[in-house]
């Protein structure tokens, strides 16, 4: 791929020098100003492996809940096309090596919630998570998950939340919208004898539209990587780190948030942050704390301008967009 820095303005430019010096691992590449950022797995997701789900399996397509609880339940690899609206209740168990996925930009999951729990290699794209009576997505114990293209609002608890020493998630172009708790990453202070050297997750390309915290909220994973989301108003806060966690910050675009970045929430000890290039409108100053102790990050990755953020998120992200 021929050299697009020169397209991009000088402070970009530099950013990204400076990023990359005295590094072995690849640097990103920055696209120019009026392109949209890869739909393609990015992140640490691509980690461990890499993240499959159903992968070439024949696609069935369900329409209740009995027939998606039975197909995303069952033993292999399974691609399970999701038809209209389902109606669930409680959170309801993924097995490994399975996709799920909505057909066009209706398909929707209401009630209930997706629990990825002990398991490996899942994918959740496509859907519209409504009115969850306790998670929209739960993963526990689980490695090598990726949460993309769905719309989130108006649920009980997290809409996504990763703990419990689960690895290699990429959450990216999701839509969140008329909520509260978007995401944790980690659920307790006091569990770092399994989280620590765990909890590596990649946010990229998320719309949080108005919501209030957790956008996520970090506890001991190290680096969690949040690049390229677009935070409007969010009333709460944006990304907080804590528990002594490792959060990249870079290339957000943040508009009329107040606290855009935090390393203290709650009662949770301090966290670390290292910042790159985000874009402020109306927006609080993010908090950078022990930059040197966020560990670097080991992929490749595809990044926009953070000026550029806004109108390729809204563009791409939620449903109906893949």
């Amino acid at each position: 791929m021929r050299s697009i820095t020169r397209r991009l303005p000088f402070l970009v430019v530099a950013a990204v020098l400076t990023a990359t010096a005295g590094t072995t691992v690849a640097a990103p590449q920055l696209l120019p100003k009026a392109a949209a950022s890869t739909y393609a797995l990015q992140g640490w997701a691509t980690q461990g492996g890499g993240t499959t789900g159903g992968g070439s399996a024949s696609a069935v397509t369900v329409t209740t809940a009995a027939a998606l609880i039975s197909n995303m339940q069952a033993s292999g690899a399974r691609v399970i096309r999701v038809s209209g609206t389902i109606t669930l209740s409680g959170m309801n168990k993924v097995a490994a090596n399975k996709t799920i996925i909505g057909v066009g930009s209706g398909s929707a999951i209401v009630g209930g919630g997706l629990n990825v729990a002990s398991v490996s290699n899942v994918i959740i794209r496509n859907l519209n998570f409504r009115n969850w009576d306790d998670d929209a997505i739960n993963v526990q114990y689980s490695t090598r998950v990726w949460i993309d293209h769905n719309s989130f609002s108006n649920g009980y608890d997290g809409a996504v939340d990763v703990k419990r020493a689960s690895d290699y998630v990429t959450v990216s172009w999701n839509k969140f919208s008329n909520h509260d708790k978007v995401g944790l990453i980690g659920h307790s202070d006091d569990n770092g004898g399994e989280d620590r050297g765990k909890l590596r997750v990649t946010y990229y390309a998320n719309w949080f539209d108005g919501t209030t915290q957790r956008h996520p909220r970090v506890r001991f994973g190290n680096p969690v990587h949040v690049f390229n989301n677009y935070y409007r108003g969010t009333s709460g806060y944006g990304v907080a780190s804590t528990c002594n966690a490792g959060v990249y910050v870079e290339r957000n675009y943040f508009e009329g948030v107040s606290k855009t970045v935090v390393a203290q929430t709650g009662d949770s000890p301090e966290g670390n942050v290292k910042l790159l290039n985000n874009y402020l409108a109306n927006s609080g100053t993010p908090v950078s704390r022990n930059a040197g102790s966020v560990a670097a990050i080991p992929y490749s990755y595809v990044v926009d301008a953070a000026e550029s953020v806004k109108s390729i998120v809204t563009g791409g992200a939620g449903t109906g967009k893949i």
